[in-house]
């Protein structure tokens, strides 16, 4: 997460119990993420405090802190998000965003968010799905999907990294991903990809220890690309797989090929992730139609995540 110092530079600072530099003495933990593309007036900003450890001020310190750095920024947005456990939550109340769509429980993260001065602003409907997929299902599913794109589109799934021939489309896909998913009230610029930063992203995932699984289909009368999606895992956590971007451009629509990309991304993966149990994925409440595929393919509620944002005075 650390290492990309060109384009979304993250600095993290650790609050300690002890003076004796284990794991076990860090009790705390904050960061600040500088957006050096796009979202140039954005500071994207994390606190965390074991709740072993909550109430005797870790948190307001660690916040002190990222506030001097928002401040030194000089920007004038802070975003952050938090993580819920799936509802319902008889004993919270229950917090609404801008967007009037979901809710999350008003417990301590809630609560410590609001305290400074932070405006709930989306909600984000964690999905998980169990592996190994019924293959007679998804095989269903990808024909299904198929039929309705019709002859003019074809997948293709790459593994570990994207042709150069296709790099340049890709980016271009990668771009027009920062702004087309829903945004809720939260401040988004349209951040650039090119060959460059593609490259340089592979070459930090690989030496992280993490693989990407790509699928993209192609309109075949054109040569272009018209959507993408991502997997990646990592033998860290040998039995979860992240299931990240996932885009249909606008004037590709109404094809199915959303769903078509995603299954043969799935029918890949069982290929080469044969140990995989799980598929972890993220949406926004309000984006009905990716969460239906997801639904049909089998993923389930898991939790819900909060995204928060706090806009300074310009002045």
């Amino acid at each position: 997460m650390m290492a990309d110092r060109v384009y979304r530079p993250l600095d993290r600072w650790v609050a300690v119990a002890d003076d004796s530099q284990t794991p076990e003495s860090v009790v705390g933990h904050a960061s600040v993420r500088l957006p050096q593309v796009g979202d140039t007036d954005v500071v994207i900003v994390d606190v965390g405090v074991d709740p072993r450890w909550r109430g005797r001020g870790i948190g307001t310190a660690l916040a002190e802190r990222v506030a001097s750095e928002v401040r030194a920024a000089g920007r004038h947005v802070v975003q952050a998000d938090t993580s819920h456990p799936r509802g319902p939550w008889p004993d919270a109340d229950e917090l609404q965003p801008s967007t009037g769509v979901g809710t999350v429980p008003v417990d301590a993260s809630t609560r410590f968010a609001l305290a400074h001065g932070l405006v709930l602003e989306q909600v984000e409907r964690q999905l998980t799905i169990d592996l190994p997929v019924d293959p007679d299902h998804l095989a269903r599913l990808e024909s299904e999907a198929a039929l309705a794109a019709g002859p003019d589109y074809r997948t293709h799934v790459w593994v570990d990294e994207v042709p150069a021939e296709w790099e340049e489309q890709y980016a271009a896909l990668m771009t027009r991903m920062t702004t087309a998913p829903p945004a809720g009230g939260m401040a988004h610029a349209e951040d650039a990809w090119d060959v460059a930063r593609l490259r340089a992203a592979t070459a930090r995932r690989r030496a992280s220890g993490r693989v990407a699984v790509v699928g993209v289909v192609e309109h075949r009368p054109t040569g272009t690309l018209a959507a993408y999606s991502v997997e990646e895992f990592a033998d860290s956590r040998p039995e979860s797989v992240i299931q990240a971007d996932t885009l249909v451009l606008d004037e590709h629509r109404g094809h199915r090929l959303g769903m078509l990309v995603k299954t043969a991304l799935m029918g890949t993966l069982a290929t080469v992730r044969p140990q995989a149990r799980r598929i972890h994925t993220w949406n926004a409440q309000e984006n009905a139609h990716m969460l239906a595929i997801n639904t049909t393919l089998g993923y389930r509620p898991a939790s819900v995540a909060a995204q928060w944002q706090l806009l300074l005075d310009v002045a």
